[in-house]
């Protein structure tokens, strides 16, 4: 496959059809660097100034695809301009090479020219002074710098701003990502504590519904179902109490209000009394300070309530044990409730109760275990979570 050069830049195509336009007119009105009497001109033929002209020129199609190959071309041809009349033009494109070479070059090329012409002008600056002892050499350094030197500093700066820029914009590109990965964390971490919160304000009310629904159904006595209808009647206005100050929450957007107060171990007493409405035999041994921190005293009364619900779904008969202590600086909470063979539980689940209970301590940092267990009385089934007081932050 026969190679081909990359397309040049419809920018590069300007400047080369603009700077040969311009060597021809000043070639045309007679218009050269040197007069015919310059030591340094050797060839005296007009024409041959076209030369380098047209080589320098062909250089600038290739100043930003092959900005290396098209420097070391226009080196060779200002140098066989030097031989001849010479054209301001030649000089001028070549400028643009070495400015195209910083710019558009390697990064190794880009440090390494601007040193190298610096070295090229220091020399042209001290050999002619010192060569000829006089000061005229001095404007053959100050032309060479301005040829070479200047346009390569030129070069690395606008290189500089150039990929300062570009970093920028990455970073900038960077940090939104940043952003909107850490909104998405937010918005899920939300969802979930929002999931947590409607499973067990809802769960106890709807699981005690169904259980007294299906006795009520099941029995022929008059006096069951009315005392059956009589707790779903109350788990139906509190579970939609909880319904509607959840919602209340969820719509309030405006940040005037008050947030509501959520559920303390103040309200341990009335929980367990509802769990004693609703058919469970729980005792209660709580020995924790007065004042603990929110989060903790929320996680705990949510554990309790789900290891309530559970047992009022899955428990054999017999008394559930809910259990408060705090030793070491942490809250223990334990609730164990009879465990035994059952043909199925008496309400459906979902599943998702010990994996919000388990959640809510690992946001607090602490240790969840429940499973099965042997116990004086027999086999029971245990939720232990522990609850560090100094690193609480709101589940």
């Amino acid at each position: 496959m026969a190679y081909r050069l990359p397309r040049p830049h419809r920018d590069d195509v300007r400047i080369a059809v603009g700077g040969l336009l311009g060597g021809l007119v000043l070639w045309g009105v007679g218009l050269y660097s040197r007069t015919p009497d310059d030591p340094v001109s050797l060839v005296d033929q007009t024409w041959v100034v076209l030369v380098p002209l047209v080589v320098m020129a062909g250089c600038e199609l290739m100043r930003r695809t092959r900005p290396r190959t098209a420097l070391l071309i226009g080196t060779a041809a200002l140098t066989a301009d030097l031989l001849t009349r010479g054209s301001l033009a030649t000089v001028v494109m070549f400028t643009d090479l070495v400015y195209a070479a910083v710019l558009y070059g390697s990064p190794g090329a880009a440090r390494r020219i601007p040193w190298i012409t610096g070295l090229i002008t220091v020399i042209a600056t001290v050999w002619p002074v010192a060569a000829w002892r006089k000061p005229e050499g001095l404007l053959i350094g100050a032309f060479t710098g301005l040829v070479t030197f200047t346009p390569a500093a030129t070069g690395w700066i606008v290189r500089n701003h150039r990929d300062t820029a570009v970093a920028e914009r990455l970073r900038a590109e960077q940090t939104a990502l940043l952003a909107e990965v850490d909104r998405t964390q937010a918005v899920t971490s939300e969802r979930a504590r929002m999931a947590r919160e409607l499973h067990d304000m809802v769960a106890n009310h709807l699981s005690a519904i169904a259980i007294h629904s299906t006795a009520a159904l099941s029995l022929d006595d008059p006096k069951t179902s009315q005392d059956a209808l009589a707790v779903i009647r109350e788990n139906s206005v509190e579970g939609l109490a909880e319904m509607r100050r959840l919602i209340g929450i969820l719509r309030d957007d405006s940040g005037d209000k008050e947030p509501a107060a959520a559920p303390t171990l103040d309200g341990l007493e009335a929980l367990l009394a509802g769990a004693r409405a609703n058919g469970l035999d729980v005792a209660l041994d709580a020995a924790h300070e007065d004042r603990l921190p929110a989060p903790v005293e929320l996680a705990a009364y949510r554990i309790v309530q789900e290891s309530l619900t559970n047992a009022l779904k899955h428990a054999s008969p017999g008394q559930v044990t809910v259990t408060l202590a705090q030793p070491d600086g942490s809250l223990t909470v334990r609730v164990s409730s009879p465990y035994g063979d059952r043909d199925g539980p008496r309400a459906p689940g979902s599943g998702a109760g010990l994996v919000g209970m388990r959640e809510r301590v690992a946001l607090l940092r602490g240790t969840f275990e429940a499973g099965p267990e042997d116990s004086p009385t027999g086999k029971v089934w245990t939720v232990r979570a522990a609850l560090p007081l100094s690193q609480g932050e709101d589940a």
